[in-house]
């Protein structure tokens, strides 16, 4: 029968340290808490049998990120905002009601319910009616009181999209990609998860209300982290390349991975750079860099710097959120590092004008300015003055376009303002406001089914029909080069640059006397 040897039943100590010799010959001293493997709980071997190390599992991690240290500080002595939010939800502006509870820029998340059950009845139906479908309204008989109040609110609040985790993995399937290639799928896992925060969020953050679409981002980027450090536990082969993965994303967490990465890498011997990483082994370095700060700086300016006039910034927000879902919402690629253009130039001359006229006579006087350095040889050679001219008339088309969508009611006088300008033969200005109603047409159709399966597409009839023709590309614009052939003035330039290349040194004389006309 089969008995227990003498060396079997022997009981060894834990050696006080053992030497183990690695593949060039060096030596490494593994400690005795390092080789007592009771300590431990079983894990999985890194590296070459010679310097095999175990590793503890692992069931908590230190966050990356802390929400309120992600964005510049933000201080104010008096938050007027908050004040000015319930005297609004107490009028009678429906529109500017919803823009309040839109936005939530107050503590107390119960200010627009507390407010809106303590109108009377008539308001509140009267309010509700404005919000609803020709075909919802007799919903309003079979509603109470106070799901009349929910209604209001849940139609003025957007709702957020679900909450999705991070499905972006380090794996070997990738090993032979370029650190660029990595670097542009880590950052479109990113910029997935960004699209997912509404803007009305965001703003509310950068004033430092709590945003939880905001905290769930920074802790997929944490997961991120833990997955990568998983990886290269299992393959700390991969740690070279994967620091060479740089500007991911450009957020403050990938310049903390950068350095820990890199510490890791420049260890003091090849046998510790094999070392697993356990994410706690390596103090974090704190960064220079603030994961929102591109975003939540240029809000921050807007509440230190503008008038303290809550209905007005709601109004500049709501143009701002059109800009940024074209810039960070549909863009195929993200730039986190450049800040958010807040500036609104074209939107503040239009709040602050007493009628059309008034706002056309501001534009044009803009316009005549910058018109007046144009000279014969900057038009022959398009050079950046031209160049520059054409451009402004592109941002000021997108302009026009942005408060139609975010303001619809400002719509009318825009249309005033559009008859004004060509008042003034200020072309410029006036094409470029009726490119922007045309573009937003466009964004605001409507699709109708028919009978036989098919649908038909209208456009929004926002555009003027006395005007229109004035547009028309036909033949190079041949109708408005006939209007400013006979009434001369501010010019839309671009026909004009093609007739010049057309038809050399005559067009271009001719485009100056007419030029000279309006702005000597």
């Amino acid at each position: 029968m089969y008995s227990a040897s003498a060396y079997e039943e022997a009981v060894f100590e834990p050696s006080p340290g053992i030497r183990a010799t690695s593949s060039d010959n060096s030596s490494l001293l593994l400690s005795s808490t390092e080789t007592d493997m009771s300590r431990y709980s079983p894990g999985y071997a890194v590296g070459e049998a010679s310097r095999v190390t175990y590793i503890p599992e692992q069931s908590s991690y230190t966050s990356l990120f802390r929400s309120d240290s992600e964005i510049p500080p933000f201080f104010v002595p008096y938050r007027w905002w908050e004040d000015e939010a319930t005297t609004v939800l107490w009028a009678f502006d429906v529109q500017e009601i919803k823009r309040v509870i839109r936005y939530g820029l107050f503590r107390d998340p119960n200010l627009p319910r507390n407010s809106l059950q303590s109108r009377n009845a008539t308001t509140i139906d009267t309010f509700l009616l404005s919000l609803l479908e020709p075909h919802e309204r007799f919903l309003l008989s079979n509603l109470s009181h106070v799901q009349k109040v929910e209604e209001i609110l849940r139609r003025s609040t957007m709702s957020s999209p679900p909450s999705v985790s991070w499905s972006w993995f380090p794996s070997q399937k990738d090993r032979d990609l370029d650190p660029r290639a990595l670097a542009r799928d880590i950052d479109a896992e990113s910029h997935l998860h960004f699209k997912r925060i509404s803007f009305e969020e965001l703003v509310r953050y950068s004033l430092g209300y709590p945003a939880t679409s905001v905290d769930w981002f920074l802790q997929q980027h944490t997961a991120f982290y833990i997955h990568l450090l998983n990886y290269l536990n299992a393959f700390p082969e991969e740690v070279a390349r994967y620091t060479e993965v740089e500007n991911v994303g450009g957020l403050a967490q990938v310049i903390r991975l950068y350095i820990l990465l890199t510490d890791t890498l420049h260890s003091t011997s090849e046998a510790e750079a094999l070392l697993p990483i356990t994410g706690l082994d390596v103090p974090l370095v704190s960064s220079q860099t603030l994961a929102f700060e591109f975003i939540a700086g240029p809000i921050q300016n807007l509440f230190q710097d503008s008038p303290p006039s809550l209905t007005s910034i709601l109004k500049v927000l709501s143009v701002l959120r059109v800009r940024f879902q074209q810039a960070y919402v549909h863009a195929r690629e993200m730039n986190w590092a450049r800040p958010f253009n807040t500036s609104v130039c074209f939107l503040d001359d239009l709040l602050a004008s007493t009628s059309a006229v008034d706002f056309a006579r501001t534009v044009t006087n803009i316009d005549e300015g910058q018109f007046s350095n144009l000279t014969p040889q900057s038009i022959a050679e398009e050079s950046s003055v031209a160049i520059r001219l054409i451009e402004e008339w592109g941002l000021l088309s997108t302009a026009v376009w942005e408060c139609c969508v975010a303001l619809p009611h400002l719509v009318p006088y825009l249309q005033e303002c559009a008859e004004a300008l060509l008042a003034t033969r200020n072309y410029h200005s006036f094409t470029a406001v009726l490119n922007g109603l045309q573009k937003y047409s466009i964004t605001a159709l409507t699709i109708t089914n028919t009978n036989n399966g098919t649908s038909t597409v209208a456009l929004n009839p926002v555009l003027p029909t006395n005007l229109v023709y004035l547009v028309n590309p036909f033949q190079n614009y041949a109708a408005y080069r006939r209007q400013f052939q006979e009434f001369p003035g501010i010019p839309f330039l671009s026909p004009h640059l093609r007739e010049i290349k057309q038809h050399g040194e005559p067009a271009l004389r001719q485009f100056f006397n007419n030029l000279q006309i309006r702005t000597r």
